[in-house]
């Protein structure tokens, strides 16, 4: 899983950093382990602070707005797709089949098949829902209400297909991956500057390492809730789930 690696990668470089600078103090020249040294290396890494702060708020709020936006489109999908069965169920016996594939692709998408390997759409769901477009073209309207009905139940196909490629579009991250970097490199400025004549123990040398393992799962949880649909934070099918209910009643 890319959150994973990008965890322990943090968490690699954030011990590195730390433990690297307390260890290698003492290897330092005299001059450059002076009082005014180590106050002006803790100014600079103050000024690293302020922005690794405002940048992890950026991040939590970017990822937190697009998980309740994606949330909030499945929501909105699962009534689409109610809404196109309840048009079928209407249209009449002729559109028995139609229904059922619609139904075999509501349970696929109500088990979370959005995307397949890389990121592109499941071919299979995308199949299913392509074939119930293609029999809705063929069917033969007979008389002026069905017609009408007809027209709508094109209309609504056309709106829930729009929101699946919504969605399969939104399952994909969209952190930039420059100010990943950006923001590694500040937590290691910032962790090797605390290690600088720091206390070498036991207590210290924990310490860093605990840091380092919870701002790694920070980040970890950050880039998990930008991936709506893996990991441990994902955004509920319960809607999907409510609606294939409905549409096997």
């Amino acid at each position: 899983m890319n959150e994973v690696r990008i965890a322990v990668f943090v968490f690699l470089c954030l011990t590195a950093a730390s433990l690297g600078a307390l260890f290698s103090y003492e290897r330092l020249p005299e001059h450059q382990r002076q009082d005014d040294t180590r106050q002006v290396v803790h100014l600079i890494a103050n000024i690293f602070v302020v922005m690794t702060s405002l940048v992890l708020g950026l991040m939590i709020t970017s990822a937190k707005s697009r998980f309740d936006i994606v949330n909030q489109d499945v929501h909105s999908y699962a009534t689409e797709l109610i809404l196109l069965d309840r048009m079928l169920l209407l249209y009449g016996p002729e559109a028995d089949e139609t229904r059922q594939k619609l139904l075999a692709y509501a349970e696929r998408a109500a088990n979370g098949h959005w995307t397949a390997e890389g990121g592109l759409s499941d071919k299979t769901s995308e199949g299913l829902l392509e074939d119930v477009g293609t029999r809705l073209r063929s069917f033969e309207p007979r008389g002026d209400p069905q017609l009408s009905i007809w027209n709508d139940i094109r209309e609504q196909y056309r709106k829930a297909l729009e929101l699946r490629w919504s969605l399969v579009e939104q399952a994909e991250g969209s952190l930039p991956r420059p100010l990943m970097l950006m923001l590694v490199a500040w937590l290691v400025l910032i962790f090797a500057t605390y290690g600088f004549r720091a206390p070498r123990n036991a207590v210290v040398v924990t310490g860093f390492i605990a840091a380092s393992a919870l701002i790694g799962g920070a980040i970890y949880l950050i880039v998990d809730m930008d991936l709506p649909f893996d990991g441990p934070i994902q955004v509920s099918s319960a809607p999907l789930q409510r609606a294939l209910t409905e549409m096997r009643r």
